[in-house]
């Protein structure tokens, strides 16, 4: 038996890794065919922004809420809601876009708030199938 030449020989070697390649390769394919076949991916747009609002409270029946800062947010796609919030009046930001500095004036259903109400702003995807509260404010008295 000669020994040198089994550890000097590579033919079998070129194979083996083909052979891993290609499997890892069809993994792979099949992976991304499958996440678009099953419609994940279109899902990937549909993240929520990362935006601060900050909320303040007149004493009588308005809350104005502040976009202080993050991601600018189609208007359209907030809203403002809770059980502090007359949902009988429309909420009117100052652009289309929410930007940070944009204010928006909410009447409160309680005049004036006795405490506990909650105010939330809530995003709302393009597509309708996600919404996410991006900030949550609660009147204490």
């Amino acid at each position: 038996m000669q020994i040198k030449r089994i550890f000097t020989e590579s033919r079998a070697v070129s194979p083996v890794i083909g052979v891993i390649l290609m499997v890892a390769i069809t993994v792979i394919l099949a992976a991304v065919i499958g996440t678009f076949v099953l419609g994940l991916g279109d899902q990937v747009g549909d993240t929520a922004p990362q935006a601060s609002f900050s909320f303040s409270y007149d004493g009588a029946q308005t809350v104005t809420v502040t976009h202080e800062s993050g991601d600018a947010i189609d208007a359209d796609r907030i809203t403002i809601t809770g059980d502090g919030v007359d949902s009988s009046v429309a909420i009117a930001w100052t652009d289309s876009s929410i930007n940070a500095g944009d204010t928006a004036s909410v009447t409160t259903s309680a005049n004036p708030l006795t405490g506990g109400e909650t105010v939330r702003v809530v995003w709302t995807s393009e597509s309708g199938s996600n919404s996410a509260t991006l900030q949550k404010w609660t009147y204490n008295a």
